[in-house]
Parts: structure tokens; sequence; C-alpha cells
């Protein structure tokens, strides 16, 4: 599935460091504002350990893990949504994306530029929020007067789209982005074709050096940062960006050692693909057989139909019913034959919602 995370930030935090690593990909990155001009998209693999897990007892030739897309946007800078810097043609990336990854410098390096001369994370979150803000506004304003006068005459739907519109604008007037309002999907839906950058959920992307990689308290600007994401409700995820293009660089065994080093399990750019993931509100079901073990990415809530729709069309068109146990339940009797005489094997028809680790064999007519 198509599911974007835009990464954005000041110019100098480490964005193309961190989307480099993420994607293994070679985005250009240098010690200057604007390196990066286009905006770069990479497929992520989604790390899940429970794949091998699956393979040893359910014996296939391939894993295919499930993905996600991050998009690297161009640095942005105090009156971006005017022109400033290299302009609002990089809110439109912004705005194809469904939810944000926001990396705040929280290092301090006399030798790395930082556009506005001091490391302050709360500042720098402020700056982009507020470009942000102003994006939205104006496409508001573009449309409002029209959409209100409607509504005004008795359009039911103008007067529902107003419902939410008006208290968006209020919000926005006063500084505040468009999630704070705590709109649930249905709501948002009514101004999904205004494409609103601040609806979108955000997690922070605390970039710290290297030397504060296993320390069990965070650093100051960390400290403020995570405060602040309470304050709304959004997740904060810790790395190095360093650190972790170093490692992205390494052979596997030489990975494994040097994190151990490090005092890391795992990767720290794992974290931020799975918070990613949780923010846009997926999960994952598994396929498995002979030829792949293969992970789907669905939203939570979605029923059985609209999970096999993922794997084809067709699939949910004439969906019938599906065989499904719980990767739990092939930890507990480690085989399907085991699953099924054990009667863990279940038959469920188009109202079962789908759980994540679910392992699913849909039958559906042609």
């Amino acid at each position: 599935m198509g599911f974007q995370c835009g990464i954005v930030g000041l110019p100098n935090v480490g964005k193309s460091t961190i989307f480099n690593a993420l994607t293994s990909a070679k985005a250009e990155a240098a010690n200057y504002p604007f390196c990066t001009i286009d905006p770069n998209t990479g497929i992520v693999k989604v790390p899940d350990p429970r794949m091998t897990q699956i393979q040893k007892y359910i014996p296939t030739d391939k894993i295919v893990p499930a993905a996600m897309i991050f998009v690297d946007i161009a640095g942005l800078v105090k009156g971006a949504s005017k022109g400033e810097g290299l302009g609002n043609q990089f809110l439109g990336h912004i705005r194809e994306t469904q939810a944000i990854a926001h990396v705040v410098r929280c290092f301090d390096d006399p030798n790395v530029v930082h556009v506005d001369g001091s490391v302050n994370p709360i500042r720098d979150v402020s700056v982009i929020d507020t470009e942000l803000i102003f994006a939205d506004l104006d496409t508001i304003s573009k449309r409002y007067s029209t959409i209100e006068k409607t509504a005004r005459s008795g359009d039911k739907k103008c007067a529902a789209i107003m419902s939410v519109l008006g208290p968006i604008k209020a919000a926005l007037e006063s500084g505040k982005p468009v999630r704070s309002l705590g709109y649930d999907e249905d709501q948002l839906a009514l101004v999904q074709d205004f494409h609103l950058i601040t609806a979108k959920k955000v997690m922070y992307v605390a970039n710290t050096d290297e030397h504060d990689i296993g320390k069990k308290e965070p650093n100051q600007y960390v400290k403020q940062l995570i405060e602040y994401a309470k304050s709304e409700g959004s997740p904060v995820v810790q790395i190095c960006g360093k650190i972790e293009a170093e490692v992205c660089e390494m052979p596997q065994d030489e990975k494994e050692t040097f994190l151990k080093e490090m005092g890391m399990e795992e990767p720290g750019l794992n974290r931020v693909i799975r918070a990613g993931y949780d923010l846009l509100g997926l999960q994952t079901y598994f396929t498995a057989g002979q030829i792949e073990v293969r992970a789907w990415t669905i939203k939570k809530g979605w029923k059985a139909p609209q999970a096999a729709g993922v794997i084809h069309t067709d699939f949910e068109k004439g969906f019938i019913r599906a065989e499904v146990f719980h990767f739990d339940d092939l930890m507990k009797y480690k085989s399907e034959t085991a699953i099924k005489e054990a009667g863990a094997l279940r038959l469920e028809g188009k109202e079962y919602v789908v759980k994540d680790g679910d392992i699913m064999h849909f039958r559906f007519a042609n």
C-alpha cells in the first residue's frame, strides 16, 4: 500500500542523512542549507522479527516484508509559505503524504551551521509549524467565503463542511494546527479535498550526536522536545543520524557487533519506521506458504474482505471466507497441522476484524 510519510525540518538538521540511512538511498547530504532540492522518495522495509519465526515453522523460499514510503522534503525556513527559501513548492510535496516525520536538531556542533545561529528545538518546531499553518490558512481562504455563502443558502453538503471548516479556520488563525482539534476521520473527510498539512499526524525525530547514544537520560534538547510533543500527543524517537548512516553501510555481521558495542539492540531507524507505521494507524497480517511468507499492510479496524483486497481487488469482490490463525498460535503449536488438530484454525466471514499478527488464507469466487 502506498502509505507515505514526509520527512520535514529546517535546513541542516540531518533530514537527508536520516533519509539516506532509512532507505539506503543516496540523497545528497551536505553542510549547507537547501542541499535537498527535489523530494527524494524511498521505499522502506518495515522490520518485523515475526517473519523469520514464521519461516521456521512454515518453510518457505523467501520473506517479503511490509513497506512504507518515506519522502525527504527540502528544508523549510521562516517565510516558506510566502516563497522564502525554496518557497512553497515543497509544501505541495508535504500535502501528498499521510503523516509527517519532523526531524529536530538536538545536538551542539559548531562545525554544523544552524540556519538560525543556535540550537533551540522548540523554536525550530514552531518555525515549521507556523509556515504550515500559514499555508493551510492560505488554502482555506481561497474557498471559504464561497462555501460559507452556499451553506447559508441551505446547501446541506456545504453546511456540513462549514461545521468543520469554521473551527479549523479559527484554530489556524490562533496559531494552532488542525490536528489540535482532535477531529475523527469522518470529520476530516469533509475537508479532505483541502489537503490540509496540519491535519496530518506528526512524529518528532530527535537527532542527537554519538555521545548521547546509550545514555539513560536524554539530553536537555531532547527533554524539551519530549515535553512539547506530550502536549499534542505526538511521539518522539531519539536517534543519532550520523551513527545510523554508518550502520547502514556495514555488512550484517559487523553491524551486529557494532550495535552491541554501542549498547543498542537494533538500529534506531527501526524505531522510526515502526513509529511511522503506528502513527498511520497501520497493522500487519501475513500470508504464508511454500513460495513466500509475506507481510501485508492494512489499516487497523479493517475487515477480512478489505484485507483480502490488498492482495488483489478480485479477492475482495469475490470474498467467501478466510482461514485464520494467529502468529501466537504458530509459536505455541509449531505447525499448521498441530494448529488444526488443536482447533485453533478458524473460518471467518465478511464481518471479521483482522488482528495484527493474523496469518490468513482467503477463499474467494472467481
